[in-house]
């Protein structure tokens, strides 16, 4: 039997998307021995993955863990000591919120050798899937990517800093701290703030709702919105009823041509 270097390559899986995972992370797939996944990945791009490896389902589904975070750790350390290169493949970009730098580390504690393939992250991409740019020369000059809440279960800080600036704000993990992130804009009188909420983004069953800082609670419930989802809040969002309109405009006029 051949040694094999203890190894962990940490890999961004894209927002949902297969198509928008990288050419990079198909060539780690198909050279791990272990994959672990979680729940957020799109279970067809398990079809890239090298037919010997084993697979472990690591995630997270419907608040039932299936593997608790030291565990995950644990069992990366143990599968790369045992079969040599373990692929965690995370959705999104695992260096944006998700803990990909935290699995590193640990594992290299423990002498394993690691490396990491970027993701296409959530924060643009599922809102650039909606014609929303996060930056627009105009509107935007700047953007805010915050966790919604902080590893003690609270609505995170930044949000009220971000809510005094004119950046657009995209905020990741929050529907369960709506209602106070509309309270943080309203105090800042931004109540009309154009705000878009977008479940499953880049997926076949994407949902979306358009609303303002003041009605955005309303359409989400009147949609049944939910996680995972995004939120985003700035002026940017008119792009896309901008886009809408214009592809309305020009369509209207084929069929008169018709």
């Amino acid at each position: 039997m051949n040694f094999k270097i203890p190894k962990l390559t940490v890999v961004g899986a894209g927002p949902g998307d297969v198509d928008l995972i990288t050419v990079k992370a198909i060539k780690v797939l198909k050279s791990a021995d272990v994959v672990l996944y979680d729940a957020l990945v799109n279970e067809e791009l398990l079809d890239y993955i090298n037919p010997e490896a084993e697979q472990i389902f690591v995630g997270k589904r419907r608040g039932c863990y299936k593997y608790q975070q030291e565990q995950i750790n644990e069992l990366i350390v143990a599968r790369a000591k045992s079969n040599g290169h373990v692929v965690r493949l995370k959705g999104g970009d695992p260096f944006i919120f998700g803990r990909g730098a935290e699995e590193m580390e640990y594992a290299a504690n423990f002498g394993v050798e690691v490396a990491m393939v970027p993701g296409i992250s959530s924060s643009m991409a599922v809102a650039a899937n909606q014609n929303i740019p996060v930056t627009k020369r105009g509107s935007s000059e700047s953007f805010w990517v915050i966790t919604g809440t902080t590893k003690e279960h609270k609505i995170s800080e930044d949000i009220k800093l971000a809510a005094k600036s004119n950046a657009t704000v995209v905020v990741l993990m929050g529907m369960s701290k709506l209602p106070q992130i509309v309270e943080l804009f309203q105090a800042e009188g931004k109540n009309d703030l154009p705000v878009a909420i977008i479940q499953n983004g880049t997926r076949p069953d994407e949902k979306i709702g358009i609303g303002t800082v003041d009605t955005i609670e309303h359409i989400v419930a009147e949609k049944g919105l939910r996680n995972p989802a995004i939120i985003l809040l700035g002026e940017v969002v008119n792009h896309r009823q901008s886009i809408l309109e214009l592809h309305e405009f020009y369509a209207n006029d084929l069929r008169g041509l018709v």
